[in-house]
């Protein structure tokens, strides 16, 4: 399977300066990609398989639509330009599913984006999208307070749901342990 072009870290970072990201969103994207890389860690020490590499590397990059929009359709702008790259279709679809805990067909229609299906499924979309979610800049806070934050913006009930179910799930996965 021809994956595309899976970035360096330092090619990451151009990747991101080049598409015009102010430097706050690329201190975000570091910052990201270093809770992401340990939570990664501590699941893969749960004996679980975690491509470690596309986890840091997609964490770097799914801001990338920033670099146009700060709107939720940053994802889908994002999600275009690391097509239009060339890219690893994997990294693509981190940045495309990295809003929150995704968002359903009626969700992205209302929001005005194309029907499509933006919920992370791999195990490295939701270490990325859960990442985020803990951080605000680059500040790191709870999963409470973005739970709160996210009231306080409106958001639907039904992802406000799915954001503590993708914490959940991730807080489940740092701490099993491997059946022998």
């Amino acid at each position: 399977m021809n994956f595309g072009i899976l970035l360096s870290r330092s090619e990451a970072l151009d990747l991101l300066a080049e598409a015009g990201c102010a430097p706050n969103v690329i201190e975000h994207c570091k910052a990201v990609a270093r809770l992401a890389g340990e939570i990664a860690k501590k699941i893969k020490n749960t004996g679980r398989e975690v491509d470690m590499e596309l986890v840091e590397i997609g964490a770097l990059v799914h801001d990338l639509g920033r670099c146009r929009t700060h709107g939720i359709e940053h994802a889908l702008e994002g999600f275009r330009l690391a097509q239009k790259k060339g890219i690893d279709p994997r990294l693509a679809e981190i940045i495309k599913r990295h809003i929150g805990a995704g968002l359903s067909r009626e969700e992205a229609i209302n929001f005005g984006l194309p029907d499509d299906d933006y919920f992370p499924h791999t195990l490295e979309e939701k270490i990325v999208a859960h990442a985020d979610n803990l951080l605000m800049g680059t500040k790191r806070i709870s999963i409470e307070e973005r739970l709160f934050l996210m009231k306080e913006r409106g958001v639907g009930k039904e992802a406000i749901l799915r954001t503590s179910l993708l914490a959940r799930e991730i807080a489940v996965a740092e701490s099993a342990e491997t059946e022998r």
